[in-house]
């Protein structure tokens, strides 16, 4: 009585804070909304609140046959005004943790919001992408393409409208994001195996009308499923509306044959509708006795107000039993250890037991410590610099197990995560850890950050922060919570990105312009460098041509002081000139100098010519570079005998001479 009593409060807290939150006065309106939506209020809100607009549109009444589990968006009722007094003073901290967050969407510029489709054809699977203003036909001729079937024999399957034609906008359907159909080929005989992959495709895209009756509450659900949801998602989902864990459900209608593992296509229940019936398992205390084993087990339990048997007795495996987050039954392992010594290790047990628990899809996350990770993100080049996302967890949150695998593991998040960001990851679950997590925030980003961090209530989390690097500080662009969707998530993180992208763009153009500037300087430099070290050769050049100079000029000295000497002792050597008058022949000989002078001297006949050579040599012109020429008939006098006298040499009584430098 307990438990239905707080159940009964817990849904009067959803249901006022739906209504604040979206404007519908109508009480009955409202529960039937919340209803279809397992009483999630933010898959509700989002239902009726389309993400992608922000506004409310009309029509209320294709919203029970549109809605689902899922929180499809449907239409609703006209747009609530901005605040409404009397829900919201009634409000609790449930709707602080949501409704807040609505209107304060990161706002970016429009783009064309484009749609995906997973088109099956027998054994084959196509993706196509494509602008929500197209229309149907458009998909058919990319189909064509891709499947080699004409768009004359094609039939295009799954729409939720039933059949539609090719002229229809796909965005007059008000269709999620993702979208899954089929195509039918009717004039094309397929193969038995493939007919049966056919129908089995058909029936994965069909939706199933679950009426499951509640034994202990006495209430019927009408849930929608598609039949590609296993059975044990369908028990993870009704666990969350019934408030009995996977494990302590009883369920009757599954067919005999039915496993947890399998689809409901695949499971054979009726079509359009299947009734079934749940109630809470009776405690195993009451039915047999405990083996040693189970003893402690139940110990444990007994303390958690639950009780507690082995998985494995109710079809449900160990990893369903921690993945779920529930207060009931055996804790989870921890994504990080307490009082962690080391950042390093605590991130690697952190990204293994994610792993664990949510599979290999999911985003990178940077192994190191948060001052790494800041110097990965926003310390390297211009254009190598990303933004750095930090994500939060805190088991304690309802909306941590959620947004780990359906945010944080959806392909397109994890994509462009890995991408544009680098992510590191912290739990906050434990008090130490999150102490620690401030004190490193405060260190890094100030202690804005770490009082913003402060403020979130545990029902608030997952967050996840983005924050951008800046030349003097580091800014935190956004703060994304738990209670968002895949679409809003993705256009948040798009919209961080636009806004780094334009600092990106600045910062490059500067360090171009700077890196522009270094490298004149560093020309500048080395020219410098280069005009030095030729000023430097070239001083050196003169230097050793002045030596150079110096040396051919000190033994040119040494010669011409060598030559005079001789020149001096060869005139001292020489005999007298004789008179004019003498008794002995004399002969006159007047030699003609290269620079037109005349040397006359006299000279007695008997004179030897060496004696003439000396004479030359004395006055500057050595025999061994000059020769001493008669002018006619030409003879060369320095090649007769120096020995030879002037007589002998036919230079009497005079003789006109001319020197002659030798070649």
């Amino acid at each position: 009585m307990a438990s239905d009593s707080e159940n009964n409060m817990d849904r009067e807290i959803i249901l006022a804070d739906f209504q604040a939150c979206t404007g519908i006065d109508d009480i009955a309106e409202a529960i039937t909304l919340l209803e279809l939506n397992n009483w999630d209020l933010v898959a509700a809100i989002n239902g009726v609140i389309p993400q992608e607009n922000g506004i409310l549109q009309s029509n209320l009444s294709s919203v029970a046959s549109q809605a689902n589990i899922y929180g499809t968006r449907s239409q609703a009722a006209p747009a609530a005004p901005p605040a409404a007094p009397a829900a919201s003073s009634s409000s609790s901290s449930s709707s602080s943790a949501f409704c807040p967050a609505l209107p304060s969407r990161h706002i970016v510029e429009r783009q064309p919001r484009m749609l995906n489709f997973r088109v099956e054809y027998r054994q084959r699977t196509v993706e196509v992408v494509i602008e929500e203003g197209s229309v149907i036909g458009e998909i058919k001729q990319i189909l064509e393409t891709e499947l080699q079937v004409p768009v004359s024999k094609m039939q295009l399957k799954g729409w939720k409208s039933g059949d539609l034609s090719d002229s229809i906008i796909l965005q007059s359907l008000h269709l999620p994001k993702n979208n899954s159909l089929y195509v039918l080929t009717p004039e094309i005989t397929p193969t038995a195996s493939t007919s049966q992959n056919s129908v089995l495709q058909e029936s994965l895209n069909q939706n199933f009308l679950l009426v499951i009756s509640h034994r202990e509450a006495q209430r019927d659900y009408n849930l929608n499923f598609p039949g590609s949801r296993t059975i044990q998602e369908v028990k993870r989902n009704v666990s969350d509306l019934i408030n009995i864990p996977v494990r302590h459900q009883q369920w009757e209608g599954w067919p005999a044959s039915a496993s947890d593992s399998m689809t409901l296509a695949a499971s054979g229940i009726s079509y359009p509708c299947h009734h079934l019936g749940v109630c809470r398992r009776s405690s195993p205390a009451n039915t047999r006795e405990p083996t040693e084993e189970c003893a402690d087990v139940h110990m444990v339990s007994d303390s958690e107000g639950d009780d507690f048997e082995d998985a494995s007795e109710f079809g449900v495996d160990e990893s369903e039993m921690f993945g779920m987050g529930t207060s009931t039954g055996c804790r989870k392992a921890p994504l990080m250890p307490e009082n962690t010594e080391n950042e390093v290790d605590a991130l690697m047990h952190f990204t293994a037991e994610f792993t664990t628990r949510y599979g290999e899809c999911h985003p990178v996350f940077f192994i190191g410590t948060l001052e790494a990770a800041s110097q990965e993100a926003f310390y390297g080049k211009a254009r190598d610099r990303k933004l750095l996302a930090i994500y939060l967890h805190n088991d304690e949150s309802v909306l941590g197990n959620v947004f780990c695998s359906q945010m944080m593991c959806a392909d397109s998040i994890v994509s462009y995560l890995s991408q544009n960001f680098i992510t590191w990851a912290w739990d906050v679950t434990k008090e130490a850890n999150k102490a620690r997590l401030l004190t490193m925030c405060t260190r890094h980003f100030g202690s804005v950050v770490a009082q913003t961090i402060r403020t979130y209530k545990t029902d608030q989390f997952p967050l996840l922060l983005i924050v951008m690097g800046k030349r003097t500080s580091n800014e935190v662009l956004n703060v994304i919570q738990g209670n968002t969707t895949v679409d809003e998530l993705m256009m948040r993180l798009m919209g961080a990105m636009e806004i780094f992208t334009a600092q990106q763009q600045e910062d490059i153009k500067d360090e171009d312009e700077r890196e522009a500037r270094e490298m004149v300087k560093r020309e500048q430099d080395e020219a410098y460098q280069l005009s030095l070290e030729a000023d430097r050769k070239k001083r050196e050049a003169q230097e050793r041509e002045q030596a150079e100079q110096l040396r051919l000029q000190q033994i040119q000295k040494e010669a011409d002081d060598e030559k005079e000497a001789i020149r001096l002792s060869l005139e001292h050597a020489l005999p007298p000139e004789p008179a004019d008058e003498g008794g002995e022949p004399i002969s006159k000989l007047r030699i003609r100098t290269p620079s037109g002078e005349f040397l006359v001297r006299r000279f007695l006949g008997s004179t030897k010519l060496k004696v003439l050579f000396d004479f030359v040599a004395s006055k500057g012109y050595p025999w061994e570079d000059f020769k001493l020429l008669t002018t006619f008939p030409r003879r060369n006098i320095t090649q007769l005998d120096p020995a030879s006298s002037l007589l002998e040499a036919k230079l009497f009584p005079q003789e006109t001479l001319f020197l002659e430098a030798k070649e």
